[in-house]
């Protein structure tokens, strides 16, 4: 009796005193107050909803109109500038003793009563349970088809679409609004607790997995653990990202034990009624505990059998949730509802800069480049599986979600992180680190400026101000590549 109660204890004072180390850091205590500043600056117009609670004690104050939105997009993207450049410093061998779980923990205190960031995606997930509660399937038609608090609070971009989301994420909602009581905001907070578990399990077990593989765990931790991305997106937002990637990381921890793959595949299946790309990563699970060299026609055989059995396994699961929740397989005519949105994919962009100029008013381009973009992904997924699957399967599953996100319709940051949070096992070259983290840096300033356009002209030219301060400090100041490679391990 005496060992079982001293553990957990022992176990709580060994946290504690993580949390204290991190905490006596300067780069985490000003992460700590950039997540703070959002949290503040996060209540304008642009993530706060007209039916939101908050309006009548902005207004009691003075801060629900011009004002507010300027300083309120001010305060934000201060805000992420500060977390950011706490990442920078972070980066640093001096600080490689810090577990990432304090540091995340302490920088996502200020989001766990903060409003959905950066995406209004949580209200949508609210509606879409509200939707069950009272006996419409989402896969039917969006919010609107049941008005009421949760259908206001849902954007209006999607209040009128219907869900694309696997069918487990939808019952997780409807468990979450019946959890809330139909309050749509304590629904919409409510929604982070199955994005915090999965951030947990990442934290957890990403490092552990760096450890079994012989992978810089400093590496890992920083990219991927750290990353600012993962606070704002799934934390701050919430997204349901968070829970399949969580889930994946734990399918990808027991994998790595010899014959566990198949338990591993059928928690994949579980991820993929969350989101369905989870799905993808069902290929490589075989491959994880002992990498296949063979190079006879039968050893390909034999490994594309086990691929296919983990897949089969993965499918089988699925196709259980979904008979077991009544939902059906409606989300396969709804997967084309988020490229119906402006975003920054290639296929968006090079769809909207031919389509005005060759047929201004048509979808003809639009819709061209996003097949051959789409092609494109399937060709490079189709290339690293049969190059690196059997070998490098990390390597091989990061650049496969890499790709399917560039090649999508639709681009958000979150969309990276499938692949992103996998980079560092996958052993880029020296270059591909760098880029990796310009694109993190630009997705935030993308975000900061979509930030002002939410709060007006006059929040927009103040986010875009903000932004060029900012990316002129990360230049002059960090100098953040190194020239060397000896400076580059030094750090």
């Amino acid at each position: 009796m005496e060992t079982m109660t001293t553990a957990p204890t022992s176990s709580i004072s060994s946290l504690k005193r993580e949390f204290g180390v991190a905490w006596a850091q300067f780069p985490v205590r000003v992460g700590l107050l950039g997540t703070l500043i959002i949290a503040v600056g996060s209540l304008t117009p642009a993530y706060l909803p007209q039916a939101s609670p908050m309006w009548p004690v902005l207004r009691m104050i003075g801060l629900a109109g011009q004002l507010g939105r300027i300083g309120g997009t001010i305060l934000t993207v201060s805000g992420v500038f500060l977390l950011v450049d706490s990442w920078f410093r972070l980066r640093h061998r001096e600080y490689g003793h810090l577990n990432p779980f304090a540091v995340v923990g302490l920088w996502s205190l200020p989001f766990l009563v903060a409003p959905p960031l950066f995406s209004h995606d949580m209200y949508s997930y609210g509606a879409q349970g509200w939707m069950i509660h009272n006996g419409q399937n989402p896969y039917d038609g969006g919010p609107a088809l049941v008005p009421g608090p949760f259908a206001d609070y849902a954007p209006w971009v999607w209040r009128f679409t219907p869900a694309p989301y696997g069918p487990l994420a939808l019952q997780i909602s409807h468990l979450v609004v019946d959890l809330s009581g139909g309050r749509p905001w304590l629904a919409a907070l409510l929604m982070r607790i199955p994005a915090i578990l999965g951030v947990v399990a990442v934290l957890v077990l990403l490092p552990r997995i760096a450890d079994r593989l012989g992978v810089a765990r400093r590496h890992v931790v920083w990219f991927a653990c750290l990353n600012p991305l993962l606070v704002i997106d799934y934390v701050g937002g919430g997204h349901n990202d968070a829970w399949m990637m969580g889930l994946v990381v734990v399918a990808l921890w027991l994998a790595l034990r010899p014959r566990w793959w198949p338990w591993a595949a059928m928690i994949i299946g579980v991820a993929a009624g969350i989101k369905q790309p989870a799905a993808l990563a069902a290929v490589f699970l075989p491959f994880l505990a002992a990498a296949d060299t063979g190079t006879r026609p039968r050893d390909w055989a034999r490994a594309a059998g086990r691929a296919g059995a983990s897949v089969a396994i993965a499918v089988a699961v699925f196709v259980g949730l979904t008979f077991a929740t009544g939902l059906g397989f409606g989300w396969i005519g709804a997967l084309g509802v988020p490229g119906t949105v402006a975003s920054v994919s290639p296929a968006f962009l090079i769809g909207v800069l031919l389509q005005t100029i060759f047929s201004p008013g048509g979808t003809f381009w639009l819709t061209l480049v996003a097949r051959i973009t789409m092609a494109a992904a399937v060709l490079v997924v189709v290339y690293v599986t049969v190059r690196y699957g059997r070998r490098q399967p990390l390597k091989a599953l990061a650049w496969s979600w890499l790709a399917v996100a560039l090649g999508a319709q639709a681009l958000h940051s979150w969309y990276l992180l499938w692949g992103g949070l996998l980079l560092p096992f996958a052993k880029p070259r020296r270059g591909v680190p760098q880029a990796a983290a310009w694109v993190v840096i630009l997705l935030l300033c993308y975000a900061a400026v979509n930030l002002g356009d939410r709060n007006g002209v006059f929040a927009t030219i103040a986010a875009v101000v903000c932004v060029l301060a900012w990316l002129a400090h990360i230049m002059v100041y960090h100098r953040f590549w190194p020239r060397s490679r000896a400076a580059e391990e030094a750090e």
